[in-house]
Formats: structure tokens, sequence, C-alpha cells
């Protein structure tokens, strides 16, 4: 159904300053984004330089991570142990497990990119 109030030839303006319009902006953003752009190498040495000054707190934060895990996983043991259930050893492994993976990855990366 057509709109009553607007004629074909307002209509055609319309369309014409809505397609000026998108034109406009999308220059004003390209501008923008070739503004904002630097050198590829300037832009991964920085990205390198953030990564390595976040690594030291993102390894203690899985240290940290594995001690709760520790935490956790020593009360599920006991309460196991406690009740008499056959499965303790296994679900103690695997506890401990999870901690000695946590604390491994961290070491090995570390280790292994020279941070």
């Amino acid at each position: 159904m057509k709109n009553q109030f607007i004629n074909p030839k307002q209509e055609f303006f319309a369309k014409i300053l809505l397609s000026l319009w998108t034109i406009l902006w999308c220059q004003v953003l390209n501008g923008v984004t070739i503004a904002l752009a630097q050198d590829g190498n300037q832009g991964i040495t920085q990205a390198t330089t953030m990564v390595k000054g976040y690594f030291d707190t993102g390894c203690n934060l899985m240290y940290a991570i594995g001690a709760v895990i520790a935490i956790i996983g020593g009360v599920k043991t006991f309460q196991k142990w406690n009740a008499g259930e056959p499965d303790t050893a296994k679900v103690a492994a695997s506890w401990f497990g999870s901690c000695i993976f946590l604390v491994v990855v961290a070491t090995v990366i570390k280790s292994f990119f020279g941070l």
C-alpha cells in the first residue's frame, strides 16, 4: 500500500538524499579508518609488547586458579574418602592431575617463548 501523502517526485528525491547521506558517511568512516591506521610492523611490535606485559599476570592468575582447584579437589576427595566410596583414588588423581596440568602449561609456555 502506497503512502498517500508523498508523491512520486518527493519519494524519488528522498531516495537520492538517503543515498547521498549513506555515501557521505561511508567516506567519513573510511577517512577515520585510514587516519587511525598504523604501520604493520609497528602494530605487531606493539601487540607483542602488550602480550609480554600481560603474560606474567596471566601466569599468576593460572597459578591462583590451580590453587583454588587444588583446594576444591582436596575437599571433594576428603568427602569421598570419609563416605567410604571405592573410587576415591581415581577422583584424587584427576583433581591432582588438573592442578599439575595448569602449572606445567604455564611453565612450559613461559620457557618456550622465553618470557
